[in-house]
């Protein structure tokens, strides 16, 4: 009893206090030089932790700003697309990549997603294409990549840009069909993330940063991100005011040098839910692409016949949280019922959003919060 005790006192979808309790000499020592040194806006620590992101990421280019909405609003500014292009996105997803399409005078093209990994389904994207498709952003979720290959050879084809939302899978690698590896957010013409403090890689307010390898891009991309200026008060284009704070670059330097302790204890934490769920009927697991390595940025599973939401609330019952991710499809918001499209157009989204349920999944979760948490799925499952 004192251990389910404890576990229901302390358990969280994302434990950011405990893992800065583990990292706080660290983070304290790098915030409060920032502090001494009042550099506040664009201080040496944004330069320097876009520096190190961009030889993590093996990226050419790193250019960070004031978060991942903002790095997918300025990574299709930068691209120059005609107004009322056509921009593929996948309809099992989190709002921001419509919205910004929508925003900058571009139409979101839902398409199906995989019902697997929960990415963009190439061969939904190749039927999706029309002469005024400009651009495909595929969304590498929860963790996983896109088949970034297929769609890269899509848009090749097709001359189409293509846009990487990598905010929930940032040290993900994706393995080609030659056994070579790139990062995701590094494939496509630019890539993106987000720094939210429930990301992997996560900072203490808002953040975001853009990727390329294209050096006339980075140019632009950098631009754009400052007012538009190529020199002080020098504005060579439209732009916007989207920047890193000085304080969350050197919160996340220091994080950067623990992404990959932080990446293995959230594949550990995924192994033993596989583990404790793999006998067990009405729950699936997550499935684990063989090209692409898995960061778990959440563990979402499938919950079968109409469970899903009385499972979630028997976990609420016993002190553990849960989330739905996603609970309505994109195309099926008021926001974009202007698109023209209809329940039942995308059966793989809507199904998703009526089984999945994403478990605790952080880097501090102990064996015993696991046992606890699974034991509840469990004893539900099995009434």
């Amino acid at each position: 009893m004192p251990v389910i005790f404890v576990c229901m006192n302390q358990l969280q979808m994302v434990d950011l206090k405990g893992q800065y309790q583990r990292l706080k000499p660290q983070i304290d020592a790098a915030m409060q030089a920032v502090v001494d040194s009042t550099a506040f806006i664009n201080g040496p620590q944004v330069k320097e932790f876009s520096q190190h992101l961009a030889q993590y990421l093996q990226a050419n280019h790193v250019i960070p700003c004031a978060n991942g909405t903002d790095a997918l609003q300025i990574a299709l500014m930068a691209l120059d697309l005609p107004a009322g292009g056509e921009v593929i996105v996948p309809a099992f997803n989190y709002v921001a990549t419509a919205e910004v399409i929508a925003l900058l005078g571009l139409k979101p093209v839902f398409v199906d997603v995989l019902p697997d990994t929960f990415c963009l389904d190439p061969d939904r994207v190749r039927a999706a294409i029309t002469d005024k498709t400009v651009a495909i952003m595929p969304v590498h979720l929860f963790g996983q990549c896109a088949l970034m290959e297929e769609i890269m050879d899509l848009a090749i084809a097709q001359e189409l840009f293509v846009i990487e939302d990598n905010a929930q899978a940032i040290g993900a690698e994706y393995i080609d069909a030659e056994g070579g590896t790139s990062f995701a957010g590094t494939i496509g013409h630019v890539g993106t993330t987000s720094f939210f403090p429930s990301k992997n890689l996560g900072c203490m307010g808002d953040g975001g940063a853009i990727f390329t390898q294209d050096e006339e891009l980075a140019v632009v991309l950098q631009q754009i991100a400052n007012h538009g200026q190529h020199k002080k008060y020098h504005y060579s284009r439209v732009g916007v005011n989207s920047r890193l704070d000085t304080l969350q670059a050197a919160l996340l330097d220091v994080k950067l040098q623990h992404l990959d302790d932080f990446i293995q204890r959230r594949q550990k934490a995924a192994m033993n839910y596989d583990s404790a769920f793999a006998e067990v009927e009405g729950i699936k697991i997550p499935t684990l692409a063989p090209y692409s390595s898995h960061v778990f940025h959440q563990y979402t599973v499938q919950v079968s016949a109409g469970k899903r939401d009385a499972l979630k609330a028997h976990l609420q019952e016993q002190g553990i949280p849960s989330m739905v991710y996603y609970p309505v499809p994109l195309h099926l918001h008021d926001a974009y019922a202007y698109l023209g499209y209809q329940a039942g157009d995308f059966p793989v989204a809507e199904g998703l959003c009526h089984t999945v349920l994403s478990l605790p999944m952080h880097t501090e979760l102990t064996q015993e919060q696991q046992q606890y948490i699974a034991n509840a799925v469990i004893e539900f499952l099995r009434k």
